[in-house]
């Protein structure tokens, strides 16, 4: 259920960064490209989608499509909402279908087609989700799981560059002169639609993707800090990155007074990648000092936690049966008051007679501070980074 695309040096999702900042492309292979939870729900969604428009257009059996499905239900990510949802994106895959053929009879209807790039891009290649090929029209629509961010299909180069892949491949089987882009985003309800003629984007090839594609198979060209960097695994140690946003600070050796209009906006523009870039930044020297580097003037230590209950009904059992407290005396409508409250309202006496077997106050998860914090360093590596074992470095990145 994977795609070809995720070991693409110049992958099409990652596009409108390495057009770009052409550098990046060749800076990110030195960062693994783990799946984050966000991705293998969404991979797992594309299987879901497509045996589903395969089974309404007749490419499989319902005996098929009863086996993958029975399959995907197993995955921790699969859920009711990933069942409906995918319902209505197979719906709508199938009524473009049905338009295509109601003024082309032979229309094609291709589901998760291989595509070849190479054409535009070295090494190119990646997988189309779904390309309807009709006379005149060529229609591409990619499923977007995520529910983070809304994707716009308006020049959108992922879409762009799978449009051309799919040109190259089919495009010799209808006269085609026009290519309409969807993004279905079914989660937050977006379906967004651009069009463009096969002219333009030809033009765009040639003009752009091509000479920067070669650029960025290199590894040459000028780095380019800003929106782009959002997803490159690079953006923690980029220092073109790091300059950008650091460009911030000039505004500690100004006048002090009031902040410009123009100066208000410049930060408005930089401080969600900024939020982003600091973030990166810690994560990944979290993620470092776990594996045993030293950053000067910094340690590992605990992280703080709270404590949490490890039987809320026993405790509430033991104080109203033991105890003799009164049930409304230590709870919320529904549930037990939460720990601190209940310590009070019981006094600390009682609480750690009847309640402390029943909490337990979870091991912190690692922290990097400065070395003036009260805390003990950590002193077990293998210890910490255990810690760390469940998460990817794309999602720490």
């Amino acid at each position: 259920m994977g795609n070809a695309s995720d070991h693409a040096i110049l992958s099409p999702s990652g596009a409108s960064r390495w057009l770009a900042c052409t550098p990046s492309a060749r800076l990110e292979q030195q960062f693994p490209n783990n799946e984050s939870d966000a991705a293998a729900e969404g991979t797992l969604a594309h299987a879901l989608g497509e045996a589903k428009i395969r089974l309404k257009a007749g490419m499989i059996d319902i005996e098929e499509y009863t086996k993958i499905r029975c399959e995907i239900c197993t995955f921790i990510y699969y859920s009711a909402e990933m069942e409906s949802l995918t319902d209505d994106y197979a719906d709508y895959v199938i009524e473009q279908y049905n338009n295509a053929k109601a003024h082309t009879k032979d229309a094609v209807l291709l589901v998760e087609s291989k595509l070849d790039l190479t054409e535009y891009v070295p090494e190119g290649f990646g997988t189309g989700d779904v390309i309807i090929i009709a006379d005149s029209v060529l229609d591409f629509i990619d499923l977007k799981y995520g529910k983070g961010v809304p994707v716009s299909a308006v020049e959108n180069k992922q879409m762009m560059l799978y449009a051309l892949g799919a040109l190259h491949a089919y495009g010799f089987m209808y006269d085609i002169h026009t290519v309409r882009m969807t993004i279905y985003q079914p989660r937050i309800d977006n379906i967004s639609t651009y069009e463009m003629s096969v002219m333009d984007l030809y033009e765009w090839a040639e003009k752009e993707l091509k000479p920067k594609a070669q650029l960025a198979f290199n590894g040459e060209g000028k780095f380019n800090p800003g929106n782009a960097c959002r997803f490159c695994r690079a953006k923690a140690v980029c220092k073109a990155n790091a300059d950008y946003n650091l460009q911030l600070a000039k505004y500690d050796f100004m006048d002090p007074k009031l902040l410009s209009d123009e100066e208000i906006a410049d930060v408005l523009t930089r401080s969600d990648n900024f939020t982003n870039w600091l973030k990166a930044v810690n994560d990944h020297a979290l993620l470092e000092a776990a594996n045993g580097k030293k950053f000067p003037g910094y340690k590992l230590v605990e992280g703080r936690s709270n404590r949490t209950y490890t039987d809320a009904d026993k405790i509430f059992t033991v104080l109203t049966t033991e105890a003799k407290i009164e049930a409304s005396k230590i709870t919320e409508p529904v549930k037990l008051l939460p720990i601190t409250k209940l310590e009070k309202a019981i006094s600390k006496q009682l609480f750690a007679n009847y309640v402390s077997p029943y909490v337990v106050k979870p091991q912190g998860k690692p922290t990097l501070v400065p070395e003036s914090d009260k805390r003990p360093e950590l002193s077990s590596v293998d210890s910490a980074a255990l810690d760390f074992a469940h998460v990817t470095n794309e999602e720490l990145l």
